[in-house]
């Protein structure tokens, strides 16, 4: 069975630093691609970034150049610098099967999700 629980989130000035980690048990990384989606007040959840089975990774434009993800041992994490009060959100952790390299990251690609972690930028 799957399980995913986020960490790290907090508040952060403009321009600081966060790392979010999503401990994991029953994912097997080489058959699961692994997401970081984000919900913000009053907005659709969004694709943040993708790691893909072949260890391609895809990120959103707005995240570009500033957040990267990655895998350590069982632990997906989004490193993310230089956040803007725009980046405020529930960021939530995901699990699942696509195209790897798929440029759109949909929701419905993954059957897995974590609980969220908020992260909240301020100006």
């Amino acid at each position: 069975q799957v399980h995913l629980v986020e960490s790290g989130g907090g508040s952060v000035q403009a321009g600081g630093s966060l790392r979010l980690s999503c401990a994991t048990s029953g994912v097997t990384f080489s058959t699961y691609s692994m997401g970081w989606f984000r919900q913000a007040p009053g907005k659709e959840r969004e694709g943040v970034a993708v790691l893909d089975t072949d260890g391609s990774t895809t990120y959103a434009d707005s995240v570009k150049g500033r957040f990267t993800i990655s895998q350590d041992n069982t632990k997906i994490t989004l490193l993310m610098n230089s956040l803007k009060p725009e980046d405020t959100a529930i960021y939530y952790c995901a699990a699942g099967w696509r195209v790897p390299g798929n440029p759109i990251m949909m929701e419905v690609d993954f059957a897995h999700w974590g609980q969220g972690t908020q992260v909240t930028v301020s100006s």
